[in-house]
């Protein structure tokens, strides 16, 4: 039962910090690490919220290396002469 116990805190402290954090992430962060959501919309803010909550270690990184997405490759992309736009 202990086990089981400390298994509830760890996950409620990691939730706790990942509500926070994504927070400030959906207003601030967001447009650091994908220059394409800049100006967005508050409900696209609210449909991030949930997932960035879920993964914030990795956006934490992210936002704190200021590594941008990586680019999209596609087949007609990559047919096209592999320019990214």
């Amino acid at each position: 039962m202990q086990i089981a116990q400390i298994l509830v805190v760890i996950t409620l402290i990691y939730v706790a910090v990942g509500v926070l954090f994504a927070v400030a992430f959906v207003f601030r962060g967001v447009q650091r690490i994908d220059p394409g959501a800049e100006g967005g919309s508050i409900l696209f803010r609210l449909l991030i919220l949930p997932g960035s909550a879920a993964l914030w270690p990795l956006l934490l990184k992210r936002w704190a290396t200021s590594a941008q997405a990586p680019a999209e490759r596609t087949a007609h992309r990559t047919a096209s002469g592999g320019a990214a736009s």
